[in-house]
């Protein structure tokens, strides 16, 4: 009994030094990076900005029904609520965090400095 408490202790520690962050210096290795951890989250391929993440530490992706042949414009359908990632700095580590599920992904070659508050 007493491993398992050790080991889920370890868990909170580490979730214990996120600070919210934004990406600094983006580039096409960092992009790629945060591209792929979206789209591993999400089990699906989105669109992201070029300076996703890089103003705030919050980004937001929509959830808009996907158009068909009768309605290419589907206004009136019930829209899913949005999907929010925050990203934080855990040592020298940017992450990823599912903000419904607090799922983590890894976001390597990406340079991240603690967000400032306002």
């Amino acid at each position: 009994m007493l491993v398992l408490l050790a080991g889920a202790g370890c868990q909170t520690v580490v979730n214990d030094y996120d600070r919210p962050a934004r990406i600094v210096t983006p580039d096409d290795r960092s992009r790629a990076a945060l591209q792929a951890a979206v789209n591993s989250a999400l089990g699906t391929n989105v669109i992201l900005s070029d300076s996703a993440l890089t103003d705030s530490s919050v980004l937001t992706i929509e959830n808009m029904p996907p158009p068909t042949m009768e309605n290419p414009m589907p206004r009136g359908r019930v829209m899913k609520l949005p999907i929010q990632f925050r990203l934080v700095v855990n040592g020298t580590d940017c992450v990823l965090v599912n903000q419904q599920d607090r799922s983590r992904y890894l976001v390597p070659n990406t340079s991240c400095e603690p967000e400032q508050a306002p």
